[in-house]
This record gives structure tokens, sequence and C-alpha cells, in this order.
């Protein structure tokens, strides 16, 4: 899988980065919980997360009964949320290393996180998988996906910034406000599953607010010398583009594909060079 580079890959690496309680995760005989996070995983990326069923998981286990699948997750919500903790793993390893690394300076260490989201839970995981727009319908999955927000904003994001503001890389006057307000606007507002857009370049216009609003805050995520603008967010909205395409049962006012372009994006917007 093609990862991404610049910016957006820190939308894939803060979607999923929030950490669960390991007992929680432990507790379960792991080659039951293996079976039931494969089928699902399969069927979710098939179907589509409101096309399947518990029972559907159930009918794919070959033997296992209803009752050990509940035993182990209480409802398709919390199966959802394993899968992609299980995918994500690999970028919780990384993440941690690059916080702990006295090498890098805070802003290379936001840098680098980015960089380690490719290795994650990718937006064409999430995009097939398409849980719904409608925040009555996914109230569960979105409560969760903000309180993840806020857990990865104060384990990675505000220590990277704290020593970027010692090390003289970052400017902000406020770590623990800034990180908090990136992540919530980098993984609820800008996700177009979350917030639908109809065309690229509306949602290169959200990508080039989000970055402006980095750069006031004092972080310029961006190396601009090291990317093309217009390829990243090209990568970034191909797996949103088919919204329109999902049942409109499913997620009210979904974007409907368009040929539109994305609007070039100069150095110096919302993370110009030093």
């Amino acid at each position: 899988m093609r990862p991404c580079r610049g910016y957006i890959p820190l939308v894939c690496l803060f979607w999923r980065e929030g950490r669960r309680s390991p007992m929680a995760r432990n507790k379960y005989p792991e080659e039951t919980v293996r079976r039931i996070l494969d089928v699902a995983e399969e069927l979710f990326m098939t179907r589509g997360y409101e096309r399947t069923t518990m029972a559907d998981i159930v009918g794919g286990l070959g033997g296992l009964t209803k009752g050990a699948v509940y035993h182990h997750f209480k409802s398709k919500d919390e199966v959802f949320e394993a899968v992609f903790e299980r995918a994500n793993r690999p970028v919780v390893e990384r993440s941690d290393a690059i916080v702990a690394d006295p090498s890098l300076t805070g802003l290379e260490k936001l840098r680098a996180l980015d960089e380690a989201s490719a290795s994650g839970p990718s937006a064409e995981m999430w995009a097939a998988m398409r849980p719904s727009a409608d925040p009555v319908k996914s109230a569960r999955i979105l409560a969760r996906e903000y309180q993840d927000v806020l857990e990865t904003a104060h384990a990675y994001v505000e220590p990277a910034i704290r020593e970027g503001v010692e090390d003289g890389s970052i400017r902000c006057e406020h770590p623990r406000e800034t990180a908090e307000v990136l992540l919530v606007i980098a993984n609820l507002w800008m996700v177009p599953l979350f917030n639908p857009v109809a065309s690229e370049e509306e949602f290169a216009a959200r990508v080039e607010v989000f970055l402006k609003v980095a750069q006031a805050l004092g972080i310029d995520l961006v190396d601009w010398e090291s990317i093309d603008p217009s390829r990243v967010i090209r990568d970034a909205w191909a797996p949103f583009s088919g919204q329109g395409e999902q049942d409109t049962s499913e997620a009210s006012g979904a974007g409907e594909e368009t040929a539109g372009g994305a609007r070039e994006m100069q150095p110096g917007v919302g993370g110009g060079n030093r």
C-alpha cells in the first residue's frame, strides 16, 4: 500500500492512535480473538461496517458459537475498534520509539510521527469499512474517536511540542491545548468520513486551513521542500472519492465523486520554510 507523504499521514496516525488498556486487550484467549478479528476485518473490508452484522461475523467463524463471540466483544462497535487497534500496533510501537529518541528535535519528532503513520491503518482501510457519517448512528465510534484523539495528543504530540519549544524548533505558547486542537481538527473536522466533502478541491481547502491554523499556533508541520503538495492531496483524497456512491441511508449528505483537481498549495501557506 502506497504510504502518504507530507501532512496527510498525520491524519492516518491520529485516527486510531489512542491506546487501550493492556488488560482489556490481553484477558481474552489470543487465538479466539485473532479468529474473530480476522473474519470481522474481511467482512468490514468487503461489505462495509454498516452492512456487516454480528450474525455475519459469527457465521464466518466455522463453529464458534454466538455466546463465545459475545464473551469477547459485546457489540459490533467493540469489534470494529479492536480491528483497528490490532492494525495500528506497529504505529504505536514506532511512535513510542520516536517520542523517546533523544537525537530528534521536537519538530523532527512531529514529522517522524507523520512518517510512522504510514505503517498503520490506512485511509483506504478506513474508507472501505465506511462507518456511517451520521453522528447519531456512529455516536459510540465518534465518542471513542474523540477520547482517542485526546489520549494521543497528551501521549505523543504534547511532549513533542514541549521539546520543540525547549530546543527552539517550535514556537508555541500553549503546548497541551495546541496538541488537542490540532488533533481534533485533523481527526474529526478534516476527515471526510466524519464530515463529508463533495470534491478533492474542498478537501484540499480543509488541508490548507488546517496547516494555516498549525502555523498560527507556531508549528510548521510540512517540509515544503521535500513534498509535492498536489500529489499529497490527490493520494490522501483517493480513498474517499467514492463517498457519493454509498447508500444514502449510511451517511446523510455524503459527498459525490468529482473530477475536481486539488488547489495548488504554495510554500509558506500553513507550513512555510524558516
